[in-house]
């Protein structure tokens, strides 16, 4: 049997290749303080808007902004609050970029939170 290794696939053109059932785009960041990437894949940057707001800039443009992103955020307190990814009409969503925000939920208040840990994967 033969093994195939390869570090990067790419299109004749130097593109993503396409290939159904992956992930298109994905990224572990800090999102508190000054805003770090620590993995990525097709994310050139992060830009932090403001309390809990970011957006991630993709390397390479997807094929159309109708893709789908998941992903979680983890509080940055022990305060039992549940932090989640959301988007709104405000948001955008193209093909170089999405923004989203990480947003508590403490029963009684929904808000934008900071999140030290922001895990986002994009799929189309």
């Amino acid at each position: 049997m033969s093994t195939l290794r390869v570090t990067t696939i790419t299109t004749p053109s130097g593109g993503q290749p396409t290939i159904d059932g992956l992930a298109k785009a994905w990224v572990n960041f800090n999102g508190t303080g000054t805003v770090a990437i620590r993995a990525s894949f097709n994310v050139s940057s992060i830009t932090d808007n403001g309390t809990g707001n970011y957006t991630v800039n993709f390397t390479t443009a997807m094929p159309d902004a109708n893709y789908a992103f998941s992903g979680s955020a983890a509080a940055q307190y022990t305060n039992g609050l549940t932090l989640y990814l959301g988007q709104d009409s405000n948001d955008t969503r193209s093909t170089t970029q999405l923004n989203f925000v990480t947003l508590y939920n403490n029963a009684s208040t929904v808000g934008p939170d900071d999140s030290p840990n922001v895990n986002v994967a994009v799929f189309r």
